[in-house]
Parts: C-alpha cells; structure tokens; sequence
C-alpha cells in the first residue's frame, strides 16, 4: 500500500512517555479525520501496545520504543509499536485474555484483546531475548 505519510518516534520507556505516544499518534491521525470514537479506539490500542513495551519488555531498566504510524491510501492507519526488550516466549498464550506475565500488580492481562478491539487488524511478532513488534491497523471512515 503506497505511503502517503509517516512519522518515527523513539522514547524511553518511562510510563509518563505512555500519554505522550497516545497524544502524538492521535494527533497525527487527525488528518484522516478520524471520528471522535476513532480516534479514542486508536489512542486506546496505542496506550495498551506502549505500557506493554513499558511493563512486560523493560521491566527492570529503561530502554528504547520505536513507534511508526503510516497514513496510507485508502484511509488506512498503520502503526507500529516495537521494543527490544525481553521477547514474548508464546504468542498464543500472550495474546489470550486475562494472560499476564506480571505475578504482581494490578494486570488484567487484556492488553492484546483491547488492541484487537479496537483495530482493524492487529499483528504480533517476537522472539526471546529480541523484542516484540506490533503491527496494528485501522481503517478510518473519513467525515470528509
């Protein structure tokens, strides 16, 4: 799909850098001219992709996440969340609702399934000890 746009950013995982990822996606998806419910289901899947790389990639250091959202042609919004963190041993297992990592805290564990949710289309790679990508897209029903 051609590319009409992009942006690139890389932040620390700190978890105050979890608003400003959701804030700046969001605001770069204002030129499709996303509904409000759009743009509340894209910052949505953005805020679960980032404190992912947040508490499950880095849990015991602060490192790099590279996010990439893509205006493509046919009102299509395309984002990439990716980390190089600890990796994900099971995809399947990760990806099942109420599943987490965390044997303390408040996780509910529903992070992918709200990500699923909210986007059209929702894709997860990772390996062990590499880090995890994932790939998520929406198309945006423009009130133009």
């Amino acid at each position: 799909m051609l590319i009409n746009n992009y942006i690139r950013l890389v932040i620390p995982s700190h978890s105050r850098n979890e608003a400003f990822a959701r804030t700046a996606v969001s605001a770069f998806a204002a030129q499709l001219d996303p509904t409000i419910e759009e743009i509340n289901d894209i910052k949505a899947a953005v805020s679960e992709a980032v404190t992912n790389c947040i508490v499950h990639a880095y849990p015991d250091h602060i490192a790099d996440i590279e996010i990439i959202a893509r205006i493509l042609e046919q009102d299509t919004f395309y984002i990439r969340i990716k980390d190089k963190g600890l990796g994900i041993a099971d995809i399947k297992q990760a990806m099942l609702p109420l599943f987490s990592t965390c044997a303390e805290g408040e996780r509910a564990g529903l992070g992918f399934a709200v990500m699923e949710s909210f986007m059209d289309k929702l894709r997860v790679t990772s390996r062990t000890g590499k880090g995890t990508s994932v790939i998520m897209t929406k198309r945006v029903i423009s009130k133009s």
